[in-house]
């Protein structure tokens, strides 16, 4: 069982009123947050969030627009070099060298990261052992398997021991198995005081996080652990249900004024509803009248995707207000 960091550990990662424009495009529109010492903090958002942006700007490599922030104690505007001596970095893409051997990876990350002649050797040894390919050292990069990859691509980012270490989308395209496997080692450094910011497109992963910020069109909707997320943005019920055409059964459940929201789950459906005894009496009687013979009707507890489903339909509707109101 994972120990969190306590709540009065030092702030690593600060920002505020954080943006980024591209043009007339606002990628990033005026996020704060901050993140503790030995903390897992995770960015959960659809693709186009303005997730990767904000890591980038952190890792200095890209330029804010406008606010401030903060990485081990330097300004992300002013010291980047500095920043980037005290971080690990690793993006959905691993940036490794495909045409290299695993070998000379880490070879050439020593060297990027400057290690000392005597450390070289003991911080190889680790990387192979821990990413499991002692018996590959000499075998082309190009290949190894995802969760080969994916792991041999962390040890080269953290290589040079960095308090700090921020995943771009680490588990994209790995099979279920290696990314389990790689949060365990994730767990591992954290347990070590490593503090990593994390960002994910998975609703099961995203649960593996201390804290988590909901990122949506460059806006943090919701910040907090996981349960708490589940338990203050959702004091609505949650009904799941199964029934034939699922997608079919949809239309006909969105026309219902009990219904706040549906959305497809799975195999089935998950609907939101201030009153569920109304709700399920509803939803019987539309299905029935339609001709959909329901299979299953039950409340649940909230998942993160219902919360995160019910945010980002909440805020579609408040723009959609503002737009309204502006005309």
């Amino acid at each position: 069982m994972r120990t969190e960091p306590p709540p009065a550990a030092e702030t690593i990662v600060e920002v505020r009123d954080l943006e980024k424009h591209f043009g007339a495009f606002k990628a990033v529109a005026g996020i704060s947050f901050a993140v503790r010492r030995g903390e897992i903090f995770g960015f959960l958002g659809p693709n186009g969030a303005g997730k990767s942006t904000t890591i980038r700007m952190l890792c200095g490599l890209l330029t804010p627009t406008a606010g401030t922030g903060r990485v081990a104690g330097f300004d992300i505007v002013r010291e980047t070099e500095k920043i980037k001596t005290r971080i690990g970095y690793m993006s959905q893409r691993f940036s490794l060298y495909d045409e290299l051997t695993v070998e000379e990876n880490i070879d050439f990350y020593s060297g990027i990261y400057r290690l000392p002649r005597e450390r070289k050797a003991e911080r190889k040894d680790w990387v192979l052992g821990m990413a499991g390919l002692r018996d590959h050292r000499r075998a082309r990069t190009a290949e190894l398997s995802g969760g080969w990859k994916q792991r041999l691509a962390l040890g080269c980012a953290i290589l040079h021991e960095p308090p700090i270490l921020f995943l771009d989308e680490p588990t994209s395209g790995v099979d279920p198995n290696s990314r389990r496997r790689f949060w365990d080692l994730i767990y591992t450094l954290a347990e070590q005081g490593v503090t990593v910011f994390v960002t994910t497109h998975y609703m099961e992963e995203s649960e593996y996080c201390d804290r988590l910020g909901i990122v949506y069109r460059g806006e943090l909707i919701a910040l907090g652990t996981p349960r708490a997320l589940k338990s203050d943005h959702m004091p609505e019920a949650v009904l799941e249900l199964d029934c034939a055409r699922p997608a079919e059964a949809m239309a006909v459940l969105e026309r219902l004024p009990e219904i706040k929201e549906v959305a497809l789950f799975g195999k089935g459906l998950h609907a939101v509803a201030a009153d569920p005894g109304a709700a399920e009496r509803a939803i019987r009687a539309a299905l029935a009248a339609e001709g959909f013979a329901l299979e299953r009707l039950e409340r649940i507890t909230p998942t993160l995707e219902d919360v995160f489903v019910a945010l980002i339909e909440a805020r579609d509707r408040a723009a959609g207000t503002s737009r309204e109101g502006r005309r």
